[in-house]
């Protein structure tokens, strides 16, 4: 997939709207992991609404991005990408968002899942990288303990493994991260 006018824009928006957010783990700028998302999409799929997607797919969650601004600028297919992974709002608990997640995200598309799994692939890689850098300490900066932020990632990889068009590298991938984490911790 190459650079075009409509990613350039997703590009745009994404970072003027997670402007001055840090990634938990390394305090990074956030807009580090949707532009990682998007590269590693981009391994995957030559369809240009999921690189949007997997550019913008935390605006809503993340930001005072609305669906609507979303549909408006880059279409109802990217906004219903997006609104396919965003989580409940704050106001739920860590484990009843993350339980909505995995029961919606398993009727979504292979779409969605694959934006997903590129999430969680570059989440992994962070996690562990923040780990080896920070030690213990980087993970205390999240909002569950490792064992459940671990289960979490083990229950989407079960999902990942029953959709048949998904590519077995990115399924690997996640294992080989999640039993490094494992490992270390």
């Amino acid at each position: 997939m190459k650079l075009t006018p409509k990613i350039t824009k997703a590009i745009n928006t994404a970072a003027t709207l997670h402007d001055g957010q840090e990634r938990k783990g390394d305090g990074l700028p956030y807009i580090v992991h949707p532009f990682s998302v998007a590269l590693i999409l981009m391994d995957y799929s030559e369809d240009e609404d999921v690189i949007l997607a997997g550019i913008l797919h935390d605006t809503v969650e993340d930001t005072g991005y609305t669906k609507e601004q979303l549909k408006d600028e880059f279409g109802e297919r990217v906004a219903s990408l997006v609104t396919d992974l965003t989580e409940l709002p704050k106001t739920y608990s860590w484990q009843e968002r993350k339980d909505h997640y995995l029961k919606h995200l398993e009727s979504t598309s292979h779409e969605s899942k694959l934006i997903c799994a590129a999430d969680k692939l570059h989440n992994l890689q962070s996690m562990l990288e923040a780990f080896r850098n920070f030690g213990n300490g980087a993970l205390e900066k999240f909002n569950a303990p490792a064992d459940k932020k671990l289960w979490f990632y083990e229950e989407c990889l079960k999902i990942f493994k029953k959709d048949e068009k998904m590519p077995k590298e990115l399924i690997s991938q996640i294992e080989v991260l999640l039993e490094s984490i494992r490992s270390e911790i």
